[in-house]
């Protein structure tokens, strides 16, 4: 469980990576400031993800958790898959571990569960 978590919030961040500087630490890593084209790129929200992978490749999806208990109803939908091979994907965690870290120290600590951030009643 703790490893789906840990994937989860470095697949999030790597998403939000642009805004905090993620997608260029990646090229900067390199050594080489690689020119990035943005006008096809589309956004989009996920609060899920499922990783599965293959001996060459990692797929990624991403989808929408639209209910919050274990009671599902429907099924998350599957709106997004990222498929990546190993070299990339660990550029791309190194890039998110760099932004995560950026992160908690401007705002502090990013407690993953849930239960833990609860206030009051909820608890």
């Amino acid at each position: 469980m703790q490893r789906t978590l840990t994937i989860f919030a470095l697949v999030i961040a790597f998403l939000l990576g642009s805004h905090f500087g993620a997608v260029e630490l990646i090229s900067a890593q390199d050594g080489e400031g690689l020119p990035v084209d943005m006008s096809k790129n589309r956004t989009a929200y996920a609060n899920f993800v499922r990783v599965t992978s293959t001996p060459e490749e990692m797929l990624i999806d991403f989808g929408l958790n639209v209910q919050n208990d274990k009671t599902r109803k429907t099924p998350i939908e599957v709106n997004q898959r990222v498929v990546m091979n190993y070299y990339t994907a660990k550029r791309m965690m190194s890039a998110i571990k760099i932004a995560i870290d950026r992160h908690e120290k401007t705002f502090g600590p990013i407690e993953t569960d849930v239960r833990k951030r609860m206030r009051g009643a909820l608890q």
